[in-house]
């Protein structure tokens, strides 16, 4: 199976199917799989473009709404997280996971999927301490904080992809896992980003709770963007452990490194995204303590009972079931007519039809006052956190710079197959 992975789409979906059909014909490949790192950018309408936080002047809409409007049609399986510049929005809607238009597939939050036999977790979002040990209480439309905060890792998600006991193939996040950058040429990196010096000595460049991930599920790839340049890096887990190849890759623009390919041993297909079984488990344990409050929390240490949720999604649920239909919730992006206004939280009913799968209740639209966090003998994610240690203890998402004004492209601009690091640059 040969996968792209791309960095930072920042919804130039045109110029990168371009790029990936360019290169197919180029080099005589066929891809499978697209897989793109963050800042994907799924706006649907002008409205979306409210909850996406970045400068007023940036926000435009791009190409997503074609595909999402069935104007276009992606010409490969897409898979992705979200980054830090995100219709916050519509991602919400998506929690766990889901078509965000026909063949584009969203990770969720937090999740694990499987594409044919290849297994992929995923980590949505950058990493902030003063909003990890929170819950999710940012609500629709959402003010300048909130705007911000959302996108921002809790150790809720973390937690659950720390259940994970089978290999995983392939993991996808935004930012990259802090201390990355002793496992591959850091010295060629800083020729590139010279200001990242600081925080690759005092050992702050990078996510910690992807850190924490990628020493726990060690899976054979790890693929990152958001700091928008190249750098590949192999980490040995232990003597004579697993190695993970990690790659992060740069924009789409003329002439940098935003696309790779790998080929990956998977079977002979047919390769669509399933819903993979440990992950339903561990959403069925996990969910009836969803914490949506801004306070930390506080739970108990007792372990949710896995092994029978494991055995409840064997009996009530196909082995390798489809996600539910892509369903549009709000009207596509027409150049030609006033966008209408739109407040508050839309249900998707691919949400919804998950959780009456999994006879689940659905939260995501509580408010702040019924989403208080309660007790309860499956409460065992989180270890109780002392506020005073809720400290920006890493750089925040504003400390990098993000190079926002070079996101602009010609639609005639593809990539030169010459450009394309394949996989002997992961070796």
């Amino acid at each position: 199976m040969k996968i792209a992975v791309e960095g930072c789409a920042h919804g130039d979906l045109d110029n990168i199917y371009a790029s990936l059909q360019h290169l197919e014909e180029s080099e005589n490949i066929k891809i499978d799989l697209l897989i793109c790192c963050g800042d994907f950018q799924a706006v649907r309408n002008e409205n979306d473009l409210e909850s996406m936080a970045c400068p007023v002047k940036y926000r435009t809409m791009n190409t997503f709404w074609k595909y999402y409007s069935g104007e276009e049609v992606a010409p490969v399986p897409t898979l992705f997280v979200g980054g830090n510049h995100e219709a916050s929005n519509y991602l919400w809607e998506l929690y766990y996971g889901g078509w965000v238009a026909p063949k584009i597939f969203f990770m969720g939050f937090a999740g694990v999927i499987k594409f044919g036999s290849v297994r992929i977790g995923g980590l949505s979002g950058i990493f902030n301490a003063r909003d990890y040990y929170s819950g999710h209480y940012e609500r629709a439309p959402y003010n300048n904080s909130d705007i911000r905060s959302i996108y921002h890792v809790r150790e809720y998600d973390v937690h659950k992809l720390k259940q994970v006991e089978e290999p995983l193939d392939i993991f996808i996040s935004h930012d990259w896992p802090r201390g990355i950058t002793a496992f591959g040429n850091s010295e060629q990196l800083l020729r590139h980003k010279p200001f990242f010096e600081s925080e690759i000595k005092d050992g702050t460049l990078g996510s910690r709770a992807a850190e924490e991930l990628l020493k726990k599920l060690k899976p054979s790839y790890w693929f990152s963007a958001h700091l928008h340049t190249k750098f590949a890096a192999l980490v040995q887990h232990g003597e004579n452990g697993p190695v993970t190849k990690f790659l992060a890759l740069d924009k789409c623009l003329p002439g940098r490194n935003f696309l790779q390919v790998i080929e990956i041993k998977s079977d002979a297909g047919p390769h669509e995204i399933h819903y993979d079984e440990e992950w339903l488990a561990i959403t069925r344990a996990y969910n009836p303590v969803f914490p949506l409050s801004r306070k930390p929390a506080r739970l108990m240490p007792e372990l949710p009972d896995l092994k029978g949720h494991r055995q409840w999604v064997q009996r009530h649920l196909e082995v390798h079931m489809k996600p539910f239909d892509f369903r549009p919730t709000v009207p596509a992006y027409d150049p030609t007519q006033r966008q209408p206004i739109s407040v508050g939280h839309v249900r998707n009913p691919q949400t919804e039809a998950l959780l009456q799968l999994l006879e689940l209740s659905y939260v995501l639209d509580s408010s702040l006052e019924s989403g208080t966090q309660k007790s309860s003998p499956i409460s065992s994610m989180m270890s109780v956190k002392d506020p005073s240690e809720i400290i920006l203890d890493d750089a925040d998402d504003d400390s990098l710079p993000d190079d926002v004004d070079e996101i602009e492209a010609s639609s005639e601009d593809t990539v030169d197959p010459n450009d394309v690091a394949l996989e002997e640059d992961l070796s």
